[in-house]
């Protein structure tokens, strides 16, 4: 690193010693052990009090406050013999982040020493403050009573010798503050619609989970240039930085051996997320220099959600103990491949059956086939939704680019799924069918592999794709909840099925044969969504012009794409199968607006503090020193002589006098653009404003300021630089 001052910060924080523990070989001597599950909850309750509560979770029940009380008792008997000293409800505010308040197991007594108290009263219910957090307009400033409520489905845990009890948040009114409550209600929809067209082919299916499998990607900066970067500490991302030469070109990161000093990182996140239950799998570098990715084994989605939103916060403290940050902004390097957190969907059964696996028989493979077909059609009906759950200021930046998905919402199945679907399509007429007619095609039904991972290829630029026994979305941004992603699929997926019950059982009571009215309905389906069906490269122009066509949207910026959140629609949509009210639905869309719009103000914000305060001094600094040193050639040289030498150095101080002066006229132009729209009231039109009104000058100025960086003396840049930032080991 050519700047002294960053390498003696660099060396400063890294000569601080690393205390990595000693981690044991055996991962199944301590998996699990800071979580209260049933392992613990039969060692800790009594028998009846054991099966009581597992069957209150199984079958989503109320749970007596007598069992309660009991269960209270238990577990803080369990957290305080693993040093636990406090217990919080653990919940998730409409800000994308977790929320806890602690509060101590010890109250002072009258004799002067302390007891424990924790009863069932505290464990199923608190009171947070409602009016600081996100609301959307649900709560006044005044109105700062909220509640927060156990969900007994995703286990509590032991994190920095505080009980965490994961619960819902909700206003005093009743209305969801977050994102599990809406989440719990949509897994319990699609449990009961999905299970009710099972029944339609297997009796014994009774319950169906939706499970996830998330991918997060992420980037590591070494601590003392993440300090030394102010637009990272505020953004999260590089508001300016010329790219280095060697980026990710030679294509030699992906998969490339990990360095010692990241390994040393992961393997102890690793060791913390394994005691935490969190059934991390996969680690591996990504595409981009300094990226990563970390990959679980799949769960139920309410679970996998919650052990997403932990990993974030232990690798976050893991990392800071390595002299690392995490950056798990969507963007964080301009020029290199973004970050995002594959969502793979699917639905498993009581059974143990994976109704987006084919099964032996063509009964299976018409179960199959009718919950993929449905699965389509919802997203072809609601593509616009699936884009608005994905939308963010940060991940505007990612999609479209660098093997990110693009905005153009499709979806991708493979070749030879593609040839089912036409060829069922084709066959099946409007009129009745002939018993041979059905016959046929049920036995082609029934050559549908059961293992057809290998025969279905990946599509990276596909945001929405079937690879082998689930459907992967891959839109979904590093830093967002996975929980709206969820919601929206278990959702539209669910009031699908629905729709396909009900078609079904209405042609049945009109006489048609079951099998003909599946077969019939599913043709109608693929017919009516073979638009959203694409193989090819979703980069292309090509593309671009081709969905138009198609009649699919391409909604590039959050503003725009989520208006899909309170459109008729929608709100139908949620209402009807109480996920959410009109009010929730409102709420959320302003929370989203206002938190776009205070994204770009902040980055408006630092980027003209650095432009203030760092690059244009800087700029004229250096072209001080060149005009110092232009004078003094004058002084000594002939005319001929000075003209023929100082002729680079007067053009060099000609280009940064041109480039300082453009980014003092873009920022003042960007301040009085960021003051029109902080005086705008609605936030629809502010965050418009924003996007269209302040967010191009961040690359106007850029721009300018990555010229500069390669125009003056590298020694004199006050910021770390791309080069210096991606490569550090």
């Amino acid at each position: 690193m050519s700047n002294r001052r960053f390498t003696a910060l660099k060396e400063a924080l890294r000569n601080k010693p690393v205390e990595i523990p000693e981690i044991p070989a055996k991962v199944w001597e301590y998996y699990g052990i800071n979580v209260f599950n049933k392992r613990a909850m039969q060692e800790y309750l009594p028998d009846d009090v054991y099966k009581s509560i597992t069957e209150n979770i199984e079958k989503s029940e109320k749970i007596d406050k007598k069992i309660a009380d009991q269960v209270a008792s238990a577990m803080r008997a369990w957290a305080i013999s693993k040093g636990a000293t406090h217990y919080t409800h653990w919940f998730q505010p409409l800000n994308g982040a977790t929320a806890e308040k602690h509060d101590s197991f010890y109250i002072p007594s009258s004799d002067n020493r302390s007891i424990e108290q924790f009863d069932g009263a505290k464990l199923v219910q608190q009171e947070p403050d409602a009016s600081s957090l996100p609301s959307g307009g649900l709560r006044n400033t005044f109105e700062a009573r909220g509640y927060t409520a156990w969900d007994p489905s995703s286990p509590a845990f032991i994190l920095d010798n505080t009980l965490c009890i994961p619960t819902i948040f909700i206003a005093y009114t009743g209305e969801a503050l977050d994102f599990k409550t809406p989440l719990l209600k949509s897994l319990s929809f699609i449990d009961k619609e999905a299970t009710e067209v099972c029944q339609l082919f297997d009796r014994s299916i009774t319950k169906v989970i939706p499970t996830l499998g998330w991918e997060q990607e992420y980037f590591l900066i070494d601590e003392a240039l993440f300090y030394a970067r102010p637009d990272i500490v505020m953004t999260g991302r590089t508001l300016l930085g010329h790219p280095p030469a060697k980026g990710q070109q030679l294509e030699d990161h992906y998969f490339g051996a990990i360095a010692p000093r990241v390994k040393a990182f992961m393997k102890e996140f690793e060791y913390e997320a394994w005691k935490l239950g969190i059934p991390a799998k996969t680690r591996h570098n990504e595409v981009a220099p300094n990226q990563f990715e970390l990959a679980p084994v799949y769960e139920e989605a309410n679970i996998a959600n919650d052990h997403n939103l932990l990993v974030m916060i232990v690798m976050e403290k893991v990392a800071r103990k390595h002299r690392f940050r995490i950056l798990f902004h969507e963007k964080p390097f301009a020029g290199v491949n973004g970050s995002g957190k594959h969502n793979n969907w699917s639905l498993a059964t009581n059974t143990g059956k994976n109704l987006l696996s084919p099964g032996h028989t063509p009964k299976t493979n018409l179960l199959f086939l009718t919950f993929f077909v449905n699965f389509i059609k919802a997203v072809h009906k609601n593509a616009d939704l699936i884009r608005a759950a994905i939308a963010s200021a940060g991940n505007d930046h990612r999609l479209g680019a660098n093997e990110a998905p693009p905005a153009i919402i499709s979806v991708f199945i493979g070749s030879q799924l593609t040839k089912v679907l036409y060829d069922l399509k084709e066959k099946v007429k409007d009129d009745k069918m002939t018993p041979e007619e059905k016959t046929e095609l049920k036995l082609d039904i029934g050559k549908i592999p059961k293992i057809i991972l290998d025969n279905t290829d990946r599509n990276r630029t596909s945001p929405v794709a079937f690879t082998g026994n689930k459907f992967e979305l891959r839109a979904v941004g590093s830093a967002a909840n996975c929980g709206p992603a969820m919601i929206v699929l278990n959702s539209i997926t669910a009031d699908q099925l629905k729709q396909f019950r009900f078609a079904v059982e209405k042609a049945m009571e009109g006489g048609e044969d079951k099998d003909v009215a599946i077969f019939k309905i599913l043709r109608d389906y693929i017919e009516e969504s073979w638009p959203i069906l694409f193989e090819g490269n979703g980069y292309s122009e090509e593309w671009v012009v081709e969905a138009e066509k198609r009649g699919l949207s391409n909604l590039k910026n959050t503003p725009d794409a989520l208006g899909s959140y309170i459109s008729e629609k929608t709100v139908k949509l949620f209402t009807e199968n109480e996920i959410f009210t009109e009010k929730e639905l409102h709420a959320r869309y302003e929370i989203r607006l206002e938190n776009y719009a205070k994204v770009l103000q902040i980055e408006s914000r630092s980027l003209a503090d650095l432009a203030g305060n760092h690059i244009i001094p800087t700029a004229i600094r250096y072209q001080n020193i060149l005009v110092e040193n232009v004078k003094g050639l004058k002084e000594i040289l002939t005319e001929e002589q000075f003209k023929k030498q100082a002729e680079s150095q007067i053009y060099i101080i000609g280009k940064i006098s041109d480039h300082f002066t453009a980014i003092r006229q873009f920022v003042q132009e960007m301040i009085e653009k960021r003051k029109e729209a902080n005086a705008i009231e609605s936030a629809e039109k502010r965050a418009h404003f924003y996007c269209y009104e302040v967010k191009p000058y961040l690359d106007k100025i850029r721009y300018h300021v990555d010229k500069l960086e390669i125009l003056i003396d590298d020694e004199m840049w006050t910021l770390p630089k791309y080069r210096e930032m991606l490569f550090t080991k």
